[in-house]
Parts: structure tokens; sequence; C-alpha cells
């Protein structure tokens, strides 16, 4: 049976698709966007993440760990990575969470489990389950079978993916998705490339043919002052999707904001993002009537 590697769980989640819904995040990520708001999701291995402000101190976590690898110090405990195994003993043993890990392999009938738990506010709210991430599709036959067992269970079944993979994953996906959230960040490729890594040809084409297949598709836009909240970048991103296959595709704004960067620390990660803030209430109404005046249907959140 297939596994996959998970970080996070979100019940009760009234962002990702229609209705009331189950968010399982995918460890693991192509992309390397400046503005992401899980930096945890971005590497597909497991990690350990320590916030010094939490740790008492008590050294359960030295005296857990079967390799030496934690020891206290004057700044909080510090791991040696070269010793480490993240066997995740020492998050076990931690009395304040000072030390978690994130990201655990789960089976398909162990999440199945979890999800079908949820289904009475499903079927009240006409919500289901969203695969997200990282990149969901980095594990396409976990994703299948497992997009495949909500189905059998008439579990609505969404996936948010950033489109950077094959195109015949995508579409093989697609067979067992009632919807997908695409994102798109923006439709100059040199910035493209500049703020995420990667380029962006893949991305639109792949956006072009999944439309022209008829699949259910929500475009999300994150929406980044100083990035992509110019009326160029706008209306550039207003035209692609305009002119995708298929009806009208609902559009789904959502706004950056700086909530990374204790993420960044207890990940002892670095990260720049001078000359990237919140968009203004008047780019949010300035984006939502560019995209009326292509006959999209544009707003915050979703």
């Amino acid at each position: 049976m297939q596994q996959g590697l998970i970080f996070d769980i979100k019940r009760y989640s009234i962002n990702e698709g229609p209705g009331i819904r189950v968010t399982v995040f995918l460890k693991g990520c192509p992309l390397n966007c400046q503005w992401c708001h899980n930096p945890e999701s971005i590497s597909p291995e497991i990690q350990k993440l320590f916030t010094a402000s939490k740790c008492i101190g008590c050294e359960e976590c030295c005296r857990a760990c079967p390799v030496r690898a934690c020891r206290l110090t004057p700044d909080g405990i510090v791991t040696d990575d070269n010793l480490c195994t993240l066997c995740g003993k020492c998050a076990e043993v931690c009395p304040t969470l000072a030390t978690e890990m994130s990201g655990r392999y789960w089976s398909v009938d162990e999440l199945l489990k979890i999800i079908e738990k949820e289904r009475p506010f499903f079927e009240q709210s006409g919500g289901g389950v969203t695969f997200s991430g990282g990149e969901p599709l980095l594990y396409p036959d976990f994703l299948m079978e497992i997009l495949d067992a909500c189905g059998r269970q008439q579990i609505h079944r969404a996936v948010d993916t950033s489109g950077f993979v094959k195109l015949e994953t995508l579409l093989r996906v697609a067979k067992y998705t009632d919807l997908f959230l695409y994102d798109l960040k923006m439709i100059d490729a040199d910035k493209h490339k500049f703020y995420t890594g990667v380029d962006n040809y893949l991305i639109l084409e792949n956006l072009k043919a999944l439309a022209e297949s008829g699949a259910a598709i929500q475009v999300r836009i994150p929406l980044i002052g100083g990035v992509n909240a110019d009326d160029d970048s706008i209306e550039a991103a207003a035209a692609f999707v305009a002119g995708l296959s298929g009806g009208k595709k609902l559009v789904n704004l959502l706004p950056f904001h700086d909530i990374a960067r204790g993420k960044d620390e207890r990940l002892g990660r670095e990260r720049d993002l001078n000359g990237l803030c919140e968009p203004t209430l008047d780019d949010l109404k300035r984006a939502i009537r560019i995209f009326a005046d292509h006959g999209l249907t544009a707003s915050v959140g979703g």
C-alpha cells in the first residue's frame, strides 16, 4: 500500500474548496516561493522544529535521544545534524512542545479513517477533502489511491496544485479529482523564476491542457504587494485565465501576510522578505475589477 509524507491535517477547513473540509498537507514542493506561508512544506524530508522561547531547559530530550544528538546550551537545545536520525524521540518527551517533528508517513487506510470521521460535516455543508501541500502530486500513486478510496465513499475530492508536474501525471490524477485548485503565481516568466525558483512554462501549459480536458478548476492567485499586485501583472493573469477552454473559471485572490517568520526561525531557516508586502484594500478592489472586465468573478480567499 502506498504512503504519503504528511505534515498537517486541518479539520473544519473553510478556505480550501466548497463547504467544510478536511485539508491534508503533503510535504515537499518543487517550487521555493519567497512568500510561502508554510516553509515546512518545501522539503520532501521529515524535519525537526525548535522554538527556543518554549524551552524550559529540562533536558528530557537530551536523555531521550538514542544517539545523543541533543545538548543544552545557553541558547537552548542544539541538535547535531550529523548525529540526528530524526527518530522523533526528543519531540515525544518534550513537555512544552519546544521540539516538534514536521512530517510523518501515512498509509491510505490510516488517512481514510481520519477523513471519514468528518463525514457529517461534509454532508451538511457540501464539503469534502482537499489535498494540498507542498505539492500533493509529488506522490501521484499515493494520491490516486486515496482519491479513489474517497470517491468510492462518495466524498468530494479537491486537489490544490502548483501545476509544476508532468502533464501525464496531472491528467491521470484528474480522473480521480472533482475539483482542482490551481495556483497561478504570475504570467511573466522571468519574474516567476526569480520569485519561485522555476520557470512557469510547464505550469501555464498544464493549466491550458487541464482546462481542455474538461476538469473543474478554480484558479488561486497569491496576491503580493511589490511582486504581482500591479495592474500589468493582474491584467496579464486575467487575460490568460479568461482565455482558458471551458466555462469561466472562478478566481480566488489570496492576500500575502507576513506570518511565516516564526516558522522560519523554528526551522533554522533565513529568508529575505524585503520588498514583499500585504496588498492594500485598493489593490484587492482593483484586481477584482480587472478580472470582472474580462468576464471573470474574483473573490478574496476561498
